[in-house]
């Protein structure tokens, strides 16, 4: 049996991040220069003077040696240009002659490609040595120029080497980003890497770990970009006119002209987003997208959205947001690959199905099962390779971005999947994870959900394409865990005027710690942090924002476990010591006191209410600004998303947080003023409702033509299967009326309207009550629980496009009122309309106004900005 040799780079750190290098190992190096290259060169040779190892250096290159020949065993001068074939046949003898165990350095192969005029030829030359080296037990570096090579030459040499080795050199550090190391594994090693000193320290942040990367353009290593073709060719010729620009040899006036075009073909159909995006995006923006582009076709309306709104805040004023936002480095997918994959895997003629009003629904499980189980076309496969090196072990975010979807007037809020990938373990098993998450947002574009909306918006006989965007996750790795430090969502108009001191125009926001999930998804378990912009230590609910009303409950990526959890914020916090807790959380003093007088020793003080955040940064004013800048450039109200961060150790590190903007889109809010005057003095017996807050929506004057009653005593007895039971009865007698879209739909009911707990209210979805003019929650069926306004979350979204008015009602509460007498008195017409559904008669009250005393009309007035809603019998006959 052969003698097995031990290994280093001559540099522990990296030995370490590496998990060392082993007998038969290659290693490529892929730098912008042959300098960074040698940086590693050095210690490899100090290890092999020390080892007493011979070192050999094979010579074939024009640029500067990379070692001095009395620095090696022997050094070779070879000429490849006459004959490959005796190039070759020289090089095997010389690793024949020297036997095992030696290691080898050899020069920049880019220099090859040119001596051969062919890529092809450098591919073959890697093919026919490195095995052989490989088999005589040796170890060899060889070095290749970033972006000068296609798919001919990267292909081979990345399948063939045991590693692949980035650097990048950032002016004042190197690191190293691993793309392929086999046979060894750790959670870290596919990270970036920075060399300080003799170590190798994985980056934890995404801020600094997106600026290394996304400073160099992306290496495609294993994809074939080259086919011509209308798309690349028109590419191509933007690519010509911009260096033409850019060398004073083009007027920016031909540059523009190419822009409109390309826009259109990769930005956006929308006239109004097309306007915007001419405005505050340059040729050169556009080539950036194309270059980090999977496939062809539009990007799609999320995609548009944030890097729209990231054009204009920097053009808005540079100084304060190249400082500010943390930059991104993200992919798009096309929307041909989606059309693609439908075509070849059997569902296109499926989906032209789903065109048609009354039979829309037909075969979507089928479609759904083919999409899952679907395949894609192998080069599509070899970039998803690629785009997965790039990320290395980073987590990400696959995000649904279709065609409609965040657009002025179609928003979509939720309506598709978005997929988190932590992206651990193998290559082999983060491919297959982020397949699978690619199928699954395919899949939603078939969901009953995704199309009832269609449906309802007028849009199924619209061309809905689905295009992806794929974002690295903004935050910090905590080793086990990583998440961002803060996240949320926007509005740059506040709909939720809770008290005198609140500006509406100042805008709000959704805070929560950690993933951004919690705030954008209604969690029904747990508080969020509602912040008016104006005033933003003012709380909604002053008096119920003791410590259980407060954030309980964190979601995180779990790395080792590779999947997002809800955990307890008090065991991440013991897990991440690290987190600048002062600023997000505070400590209960009063139920520190007790604890101590009780002795309890794992007492854990802290509740998050970013006190700290809010009063002693310049967050709030920069969410203001931010906001109010996109809705001036929009024209109309903006929703966005975004992560907040610390990343800095220094002393002012309160004023060193960054904001990542990764979503922003239009959302239409209707007046909040009243422009009617009522008689506000009702009396008592003629008042069904009075509530006094919260409330949300477009302020109005209106009739009511049906009550939707689920009465609080009788629903709060039913076991779980029997409260889903009600919320689908709920749901069809909703439908049941739809027949007349005029008419108007209150539902009044216990707990939270569409919650996924049934013991915190009616399980419905939004599409089941989507025709309901007012929506009213009743704070009744738990005394610890306080109404979630569900503010920035895909369910408060789709209340506002569909201008439903909410509000919480409750019964004890001065300034409150409900008339129980009105509701279960006055003739329930449940089993008139739905005789089958007789035994829900005391939960479920149907009251039509024809059904009230007198036949009076029912009226709702209700003022958002006073956050006052009465709904009352008039007396005056119907005519």
């Amino acid at each position: 049996m052969s003698k097995k040799y031990e290994f280093s780079t001559g540099l522990s750190g990296l030995d370490n991040a590496l998990s060392g290098l082993r007998s038969g190992d290659n290693v490529v190096w892929q730098s912008d220069s042959i300098e960074d290259y040698i940086s590693f060169v050095r210690p490899y040779r100090d290890y092999c003077i020390f080892k007493n190892i011979p070192l050999i250096y094979i010579r074939f290159a024009r640029h500067k040696p990379l070692l001095k020949d009395h620095e090696t065993t022997a050094a070779f001068r070879l000429n490849p240009i006459h004959s490959f074939e005796k190039f070759i046949f020289r090089i095997h003898s010389i690793i024949h002659e020297y036997g095992k165990g030696c290691c080898y350095l050899f020069d920049c192969l880019s220099e090859l490609s040119t001596d051969w005029h062919s890529d092809r030829m450098l591919g073959n030359f890697f093919m026919l040595i490195c095995p052989y080296l490989g088999s005589m037990d040796t170890i060899a570096y060889f070095s290749l120029l970033r972006n000068r090579h296609s798919v001919h030459a990267t292909s081979p040499i990345l399948n063939v080497t045991q590693l692949f080795l980035d650097i990048y050199n950032d002016g004042q550090n190197l690191y190293v980003h691993p793309l392929k190391v086999d046979g060894r594994y750790s959670s870290t090693m596919n990270s970036l890497h920075k060399w300080q000193g003799s170590s190798f320290t994985a980056v934890r942040t995404s801020d600094k770990t997106s600026r290394i990367l996304s400073g160099k353009t992306w290496s495609r290593l294993d994809s074939s970009t080259s086919a011509l073709g209308y798309w690349n060719k028109t590419f191509e010729e933007a690519e010509r006119l911009q260096n033409a620009f850019e060398s004073g040899h083009c007027e920016e006036a031909e540059t523009k002209k190419i822009l409109k075009k390309l826009l259109r073909m990769i930005f956006s159909r929308d006239s109004r987003i097309l306007e915007l995006a001419t405005h505050y995006l340059s040729l050169k923006d556009v080539l950036l997208i194309k270059r980090r582009m999977i496939g062809s076709g539009l990007i799609g309306g999320k995609s548009s959205g944030f890097l729209l709104a990231r054009a204009i805040l920097n053009k808005v004023d540079p100084d304060k947001w190249l400082k500010k936002l943390e930059p991104h480095d993200s992919f798009y997918i096309g929307s041909d690959v989606f059309y693609t994959f439908l075509v070849q895997n059997g569902v296109w003629w499926i989906r032209q199905q789903q065109r048609d009003p009354d039979h829309f629904l037909k075969g979507i499980e089928r479609a759904r099962l083919q999409i899952l189980n679907g395949s894609f076309d192998p080069n599509i496969i070899k970039q998803f390779i690629d785009l997965l090196d790039y990320f290395g072990q980073w987590p990400f975010i696959v995000r649904s971005s279709s065609l409609m979807e965040d657009g002025f007037g179609n928003i979509f809020a939720g309506k598709y999947d978005s997929i988190f990938c932590p992206n651990q373990g193998s290559r082999g098993q983060r491919l297959a994870a982020f397949i699978e998450a690619v199928r699954q947002i395919y899949a939603s574009a078939v969901s009953s959900e995704a199309l009832t909306y269609r449906k309802q918006k007028g849009l199924l006989d619209q061309d809905e394409q689905m295009a992806l965007l794929v974002q690295r996750v903004s935050g910090i790795n905590y080793k086990k865990y990583f998440f961002p430090q803060a996240a949320g969502v926007g509005f740059s108009f506040n709909p939720y005027v809770w008290s005198e001191h609140v500006e509406p125009e100042a805008g709000l926001l959704r805070l929560v710690f950690g993933l951004g999930t919690r705030a954008v998804n209604r969690a029904d378990d747990d508080y969020t942090r509602v912040i008016a912009l104006n005033e933003p230590l003012l709380q909604p609910l002053a008096d119920l924002n003791g410590y259980g009303y407060t954030q309980q409950k964190v979601d995180v990526l779990d790395l080792e476990e590779n999947g997002m959890f809800s955990l307890n914020f008090k065991d991440v916090i013991k897990r991440c010591p690290e987190v600048p807790m002062e600023l997000f959380a505070e400590k209960n003093r009063e139920l520190e006191i007790k604890a101590r007088k009780m002795n309890l020793k794992d007492f854990f003080p802290w509740m998050i209410n970013f006190k700290t955040l809010l009063s002693e940064t310049e967050f709030s004013k920069d969410m203001q600004d931010m906001l109010k800048c996109l809705e001036k450039a929009y024209g109309s109200t903006v929703d966005i998303e975004f992560t907040l961060n610390f990343f800095s150790d220094d002393e002012e590190f309160k004023q060193n947080y960054m904001i990542n903007l990764v979503q922003c889109r239009p959302l239409e809010l209707k007046s909040m003023v009243s422009r009617k005057k009522m008689n506000r003095n009702i009396p008592t017996e003629d008042m069904v409702i009075r509530s006094t807050g919260p409330v949300i929506g477009q302020s109005r004057v209106d009739k009511i033509d049906r009550i939707i009653y689920v009465r609080p005593e009788s629903y709060g007895y039913l076991p779980e299967a029997d409260r889903h039971s009600v919320a689908r009865l709920t749901g069809r007698i909703v439908r049941e009326h739809s027949y007349d879209t005029e008419q108007s739909i209150m539902l009044i009911g216990p707990g939270r309207w569409g919650t996924s707990i049934a013991s915190l209210g009616v399980p419905v979805s939004f599409a089941e009550i989507s025709r309901v003019s007012v929506l009213c929650e009743i704070v009744a069926m738990r005394r610890d629980f306080a109404p979630d306004v569900s503010l920035g979350t895909h369910f408060f979204t789709d209340l506002i496009e569909f201008d439903i008015l909410y509000l919480a009602l409750y019964p004890d509460k001065e300034g409150h009122y409900l008339n129980r007498n009105i509701l279960e008195a006055s003739g329930n017409r449940l089993v008139e309309l739905m005789p089958a559904e007789s035994r829900w008669s005391e939960t479920v009250f149907v009251i039509d106004r024809e059904n009230l005393p007198g036949k009076s009309n029912l009226h709702l007035f209700a003022d958002a900005k006073e956050q006052l809603v009465l709904a009352y019998m008039d007396h005056e006959r119907q005519a």
